[in-house]
């Protein structure tokens, strides 16, 4: 939830506001530009959309006329425990999607993001592994119709693509299923229709979002970011990586698990392809194994890596609020890794599957707890901290702790664009 210093202000806001879609009679009209100077007490008579990526509210908003906000989050977390169960039990067999799922529901970053409704952290992380687990399905189902295949890898995409409209940055992810779809359809004999489909959703996306970029934030090509404002660097990327490690595996400890999968893969394939006597299946299997594991760690590189290069979280990660306001950038890989985990769980006897995920579910269940009261961090639990924060950010920080109120941007959107009430525009 965002932390300004006026959260009763905030709480009345919300109360008080009207539809999605439908400003107060006392709107102002604010033009395409965005301030930062408006104080939560004028939420009421503003119409505000977020300052990035504008899809949230829309995801949001059936819940909230059904006065069901806090279900939100939820609901599009069980689309994410489908769409992994269906693709890593096709993957993996019977038991693959049952541990994707329990890994999926032990983060105790998960966990921490999936009770706040107004923020979209697990609900894009959730879309993503919902899109992963189902293109996954779509390209292993060789036995089934190809029209079925067809529907099923275009909601995969529908999935990716929504994730995309929460976070732009999610992007990485999207082009990095494009990429896999375009290099294996044919092998798993996919015909070039089906992509013409899938492909298709992809342009429409893109052509929505400069639309809309155009009618709510005055160009295509602008977000209500300032220029300059978001910035990535190299430099980066030393203090990133000295700070975020411990935190990440506290509050993702799958990540062990998965580096695990991806190095016995390397090894498996390396020591028994040029095996003399095995046969077609075996390594048919190690092969596609070696592919499907190659492209869950490019995507969970490529959106770890971006971040790693954030200047904003090399500055915060080793302050207050360095928690879960920086773990946050990270969770929209947790779908592949999950996939990975369960891939090494397989491997391993039973007995020892169970005691790895007795411990996995232990140490999400203290990491939530610790998240919730501002710990993983070396700012965390600093006084005057809300819970889950773990002290003040600075609020024109961007993706701040308070970028509800001061980081959002008020603009009188199109018809039914937006609408007060909805989720506040943080990240």
């Amino acid at each position: 939830q965002p932390s300004e210093p006026n959260s009763a202000s905030r709480d009345k806001a919300h109360n008080n506001a009207s539809p999605p879609g439908q400003q107060p009679d006392n709107a102002s009209k604010v033009g395409p530009e965005f301030v930062q100077t408006v104080g939560p007490n004028d939420l009421t008579t503003l119409t505000w959309i977020s300052e990035k990526n504008p899809g949230y509210p829309f995801l949001a908003a059936p819940f909230q006329l059904l006065g069901l906000l806090r279900v939100t989050p939820l609901f599009y977390g069980a689309l994410g425990c489908l769409g992994l169960f269906v693709g890593a039990r096709r993957w993996l067999g019977p038991w693959g999607g049952t541990w994707a799922v329990v890994l999926l529901c032990s983060s105790g970053a998960g966990l921490a993001f999936a009770w706040r409704p107004t923020m979209p952290t697990f609900t894009d992380a959730s879309l993503i592994a919902a899109g992963a687990g189902a293109l996954l399905w779509a390209m292993l189902a060789s036995e089934r119709s190809v029209r079925r295949r067809t529907v099923v890898g275009l909601l995969a995409f529908v999935s990716l693509e929504a994730a995309v409209l929460v976070r732009y940055t999610n992007v990485v992810l999207l082009s990095v299923a494009v990429l896999a779809t375009l290099l294996v359809f044919r092998r798993v004999a996919l015909p070039w229709r089906t992509i013409r489909w899938w492909l298709g959703s992809v342009v429409v996306l893109f052509a929505g979002i400069l639309g809309f970029d155009y009618l709510a934030y005055g160009s295509a090509l602008k977000t209500g970011y300032s220029s300059g404002e978001i910035t990535f660097s190299l430099s980066s990327m030393i203090p990133n990586l000295q700070h975020l490690p411990a935190p990440l595996v506290k509050s993702l400890p799958m990540v062990l698990l998965a580096l695990g999968a991806l190095g016995w893969m390397a090894v498996r394939a390396v020591v028994s392809w040029p095996r003399p006597g095995m046969d077609d299946a075996g390594r048919t299997t190690y092969r596609r194994d070696v592919v499907i594991g190659s492209f869950l760690a490019l995507g969970w590189v490529g959106i770890w890596g971006l971040y790693s290069a954030y200047d904003w979280t090399a500055r915060i990660a080793g302050g207050a609020g360095g928690g879960i306001q920086v773990i946050r950038f990270y969770l929209p890989a947790l779908g592949l890794i999950t996939l990975l985990a369960a891939w090494l769980l397989m491997g391993l006897p039973r007995w020892l599957t169970i005691i790895i995920l007795v411990a996995v579910i232990g140490l999400g269940a203290w990491s939530y707890t610790d998240l919730a009261a501002g710990g993983i961090g070396p700012g965390a639990g600093v006084p005057g901290g809300r819970p889950g924060i773990g002290g003040s950010v600075s609020p024109s920080a961007p993706g701040g702790a308070s970028g509800g109120i001061t980081g959002g941007a008020p603009v009188t959107p199109p018809a039914g664009v937006g609408g007060p009430g909805g989720a506040p525009p943080n990240g």
